[in-house]
C-alpha cells in the first residue's frame, strides 16, 4: 500500500493545511442535517470532477458518518495526490477495520508529513505496543505543534512514568479546552497543595500522592498520674464512614474510672474522596509561605475543574463542590454536588445530602442518600444508617450498616458495632469491631480494646490499643496513657499522652500539664494548659488560671477614687471554667467578685458551687449573707457544709449556737471543727468547748 514514490510525494507537496484537517474532522458535527447532506452532495460533485481538496473532506465526512466503504475510495484518491489529512483519516478508517499495520504505515506518511492527529494517532498505536520511546517521539512531535490530543497522551505517558514533565502538558492541553486534562491538571495541583502545606515548600509531583509524611514525635519522659477528677477511656472522635464522612461515638471524660463507650450516632461533616481531597491539607509544621502557596494552588485547581465541570465532567463538579463546600461556598458547592449528582456520581449524591443535612432538610438529604447507596456507595449507606439509628429504627439502620459493608466498606463493621454497644448487646458489638479491626480499622481496634477492659481483660486490650495508637488514633494513644498510668509506669504513659496531645486530644493535654507542674516546670506546663483550655477543658482552664495568678503581684489598696480596671487574663480563665460548671472556679470568681465589691455576682458564683456540692462555696455563701443580715439563711449553708466536712463552717456554726445561748448545740459543733481542723481551727474550738463546758456547769 505504501511506496516510496506516495511517501516523496507526501513529502514535498504536503499542501493541505490545518483548517483542512479540523474541517475534515469536524464538518459532520457542525452542521445541520441539511447543511451537512448540501456540503456532502457539493463535495461529491467535486470530488468527482478530481478536486483533491473535495475527495478528502467528503472522505472525512463518510468516515465520521460510518460509511467506510464509501470513504476509502475517495480518502486513498485524495492520499494517492498528497493530501496529508485524508492519509490521516485513512489511517483511521484501516484501524477501525482492523489493519492495524497498514493504518499505522498511512499515520506515518501523514506524521512526516506534518500532521498532528497523525502523530498522535501513530504515538498512541506505539503506547499500545509497549514502544514507549517511540511514542514518546510522535506524541511530542503532535504537542509541540499545538495538538490538545496530543498534549493530553503524551501528558498521559509521562505521568505514568513520574515524570515531572507532565503537568506541563497537562496544562497545555487544558488550555486548548480538553476537558480531562483539565480534571486531571486540578487533581495535580491539589497534590501540590496539600504536600506543599505539609511541608512548606512548593514540591511538583506528577502522579500519585507524593512521598509519604513521615516523623517521630518528640516525647518527654515524665511521670504522670491520671488528673485529679478522673479519666475515662475514650472511644473516639469522628469516624465511620471512610475519609471524611463519619459517625461519632462521643468522647467521655468525667469523674471515677469508668470507660467511656458512647452510644450517640451522628453524620459527619464531610465528604470523603478515594484520593484524600476531604483529609487535613497540612501539618503543624507549615510554614505561613507554604499555606500561602497551597492556598494558590487551590484556587488554581478550582478554575480548571471549573472549566473542566462546565463541559460536562462529572468528577470534576464533585471535587470543585468539596473545594466550594470547604470555603463555605455552600450554596455554589451544591450546585455542582447536584449538577455531578444527576450525571451518576454517586460521591457527588453523598456530599449533597450532607449539605441537605447540616442546612436541615434531613428528607431531602436522605432521598439523596438513598440514591448513592442504591449505587453501591458505602459513606451514603452508612448515613443512612446514623439518620436511622438517630430516629430509633434500629433495625433499618442495622439494614443500611449492613449493606455499607457488602459494598466494600469497613464503617459498617465498625457502625455496626456502634449500634450494638448502645443495645447492651456486647458480645455481638465485640464481633462487629474484631471484623472491623482485623481490616485495618483503627478506631474499631480501639473500641474493641475499651470493650476488652470492661470485662477485665487488659492483657488482650493493650495490643489492639496499640495497633490503633500506631495506626493513627489519638484517643488510643491516650487510652494508652490511663493503661500504663494504672500501672504505675508513668514515664510510658507520659509518653502516650504527650503523642496523643500532640495530636490535639484535648484531656491528653490536660495530664501532661498536670505533670509539667508536678515538675515545676511552668512554662511547658502553660503551653499545654493552653490547648487544653481551648480544646474546651475546664479543669485545663482552672489550673491554667491558678499558674497566672501565681505569677501575679498581689493587689494593693485602691487608691480613692481609682477607676476599675479591666479582668486580667486569669480572671477571664477562671470564669471560662466557672461557665463550665467547674465548681472551684465558680468559688474564685465569687472571691474575685467580692474583692471587687461585686457582692450580687459574688454571690450568684457562691451558690452555684455550693448547690454542686462545693463546701468552699457553701461557707463562702454563708458569709456573704451573714454579712447582709442574713444570718438563718447563712446557718443553712454553713450546716451543709460543715457535714461535708469544712472544719471554719463547724466553728461558725458552734459561735452562732453560743450567741444564741444554745450551749450543747455549740458544744457538738465544736467537737466537730475540732475533728475536722485544720490546726487553727481546732485550737479556736477546743477553747471555745471548755468555754461553753464552764458555762453549764457554773
Amino acid at each position: 500500500m505504501e511506496n516510496m514514490g506516495d511517501r516523496a510525494t507526501l513529502l514535498e507537496t504536503g499542501r493541505f493545511v490545518r483548517r483542512h484537517e479540523e474541517g475534515a474532522e469536524s464538518a459532520a458535527g457542525t452542521a445541520g442535517p441539511e447543511d451537512t447532506a448540501d456540503a456532502e452532495a457539493r463535495h461529491r460533485r467535486a470530488a468527482d470532477a478530481g478536486d483533491t481538496a473535495s475527495m478528502s473532506v467528503l472522505g472525512a465526512l463518510l468516515l465520521r458518518r460510518g460509511d467506510l466503504d464509501a470513504a476509502e475510495p475517495y480518502l486513498r484518491a485524495a492520499t494517492a495526490e498528497g493530501e496529508r489529512a485524508a492519509a490521516n483519516n485513512l489511517g483511521v478508517l484501516l484501524y477501525q477495520r482492523g489493519y492495524v499495520d497498514e493504518a499505522s504505515g498511512w499515520w506515518r506518511i501523514a506524521a512526516v508529513a506534518g500532521s498532528a492527529p497523525a502523530a498522535h494517532a501513530l504515538g498512541r498505536h506505539y503506547r499500545e505496543l509497549g514502544d514507549e520511546p517511540a511514542a514518546e517521539y510522535w506524541l511530542r512531535q503532535s504537542a509541540e505543534q499545538g495538538h490538545a490530543l496530543g498534549a493530553y497522551a503524551l501528558a498521559d505517558l509521562l505521568e505514568h512514568r513520574s515524570d515531572v514533565g507532565a503537568e506541563r502538558w497537562l496544562r497545555a492541553a487544558a488550555e486548548q479546552g480538553h476537558r480531562e486534562a483539565a480534571y486531571r491538571l486540578a487533581r495535580a495541583l491539589e497534590r501540590r497543595a496539600r504536600e506543599t502545606a505539609r511541608t512548606g515548600a512548593d514540591v511538583v509531583y506528577s502522579s500519585g500522592t507524593g512521598p509519604p509524611t513521615s516523623g517521630r514525635i518528640r516525647l518527654r519522659p515524665q511521670p504522670v498520674r491520671p488528673m485529679d477528677t478522673g479519666t475515662g477511656f475514650s472511644t473516639g472522635t469522628t469516624f465511620g464512614t471512610g475519609t471524611g464522612t463519619g459517625f461519632s461515638t462521643g468522647t467521655g471524660f468525667g469523674a471515677g474510672t469508668g470507660f467511656s463507650t458512647g452510644t450517640g450516632f451522628g453524620a459527619g461533616t464531610g465528604t470523603g474522596f478515594p484520593t484524600g481531597t476531604g483529609g487535613r491539607a497540612a501539618g503543624g509544621g507549615a510554614t505561613a509561605a507554604g499555606a500561602a502557596t497551597g492556598s494558590a494552588l487551590i484556587a488554581e485547581a478550582a478554575q480548571w475543574y471549573r472549566q473542566a465541570a462546565a463541559r460536562g465532567h462529572r468528577r470534576a463538579a464533585l471535587y470543585l463542590g468539596a473545594i466550594l463546600e470547604k470555603r463555605g461556598d455552600l450554596k455554589e458547592a451544591g450546585r455542582w454536588y447536584l449538577s455531578s449528582a444527576k450525571d451518576g456520581e454517586s460521591r457527588a449524591a453523598c456530599a449533597l445530602g450532607f449539605l441537605l443535612r447540616d442546612a436541615g432538610d434531613e428528607e431531602s438529604a436522605a432521598v439523596w442518600w438513598l440514591r448513592a447507596a442504591q449505587e453501591g456507595d458505602g459513606n451514603a449507606a452508612n448515613a443512612l444508617g446514623a439518620l436511622h439509628a438517630a430516629r430509633g429504627e434500629q433495625q433499618t439502620a442495622e439494614r443500611w450498616y449492613r449493606a455499607a459493608m457488602d459494598a466494600g466498606d469497613v464503617n459498617g463493621a465498625y457502625n455496626l458495632g456502634l449500634l450494638c454497644t448502645a443495645q447492651d448487646r456486647t458480645a455481638q458489638a465485640e464481633q462487629w469491631y474484631r471484623r472491623a479491626a482485623y481490616a485495618g480499622h483503627r478506631e474499631a481496634a480501639n473500641a474493641l480494646a475499651v470493650l476488652l477492659l470492661q470485662a477485665d481483660d487488659p492483657t488482650g486490650a493493650e495490643p489492639w490499643f496499640s495497633k490503633a495508637a500506631e495506626a493513627g488514633s489519638v484517643d488510643a494513644a491516650f487510652n494508652l496513657g490511663i493503661l500504663y498510668a494504672g500501672r504505675d509506669d508513668d514515664a510510658t504513659a507520659l509518653v502516650w499522652y504527650e503523642r496523643a496531645a500532640a495530636a490535639g486530644h484535648t484531656e491528653a493535654a490536660l495530664q501532661v500539664g498536670i505533670a509539667c507542674l508536678r515538675d515545676g516546670d511552668d512554662r511547658s506546663a502553660e503551653r499545654y494548659l493552653r490547648c487544653a483550655a481551648g480544646g474546651g477543658s475546664a479543669e485545663a482552664a482552672f489550673r491554667l488560671a491558678t499558674v497566672l495568678d501565681s505569677r501575679q503581684p498581689p493587689p494593693g489598696p485602691p487608691a480613692l477614687g481609682e477607676p476599675r480596671t479591666a479582668k486580667s487574663e486569669c480572671e477571664q480563665w477562671y470564669e471560662r471554667a466557672a461557665e463550665q460548671g467547674h465548681r472551684r472556679a465558680q468559688v474564685r470568681v465569687g472571691m474575685l467578685a467580692a474583692a471587687r465589691g461585686d457582692n450580687g455576682d459574688a454571690a450568684r458564683w457562691y451558690r452555684e458551687a455550693a448547690e454542686a456540692g462545693s463546701r468552699n462555696g457553701a461557707f463562702n455563701l454563708g458569709l456573704l449573707l451573714a454579712r447582709e443580715g442574713g444570718e438563718r439563711e447563712a446557718a443553712l449553708w454553713w450546716t451543709r457544709a460543715a457535714q461535708a466536712g469544712h472544719g471554719r463552717a463547724a466553728l461558725r456554726l458552734a459561735l452562732l449556737a453560743a450567741r444564741r445561748g444554745e450551749l450543747t448545740e455549740g458544744q457538738r459543733w465544736c467537737a466537730r471543727a475540732v475533728e475536722l481542723g485544720p490546726a487553727e481551727v481546732a485550737e479556736r474550738a477546743a477553747r471555745l468547748r471548755e468555754a461553753l463546758h464552764q458555762e453549764l456547769t457554773a
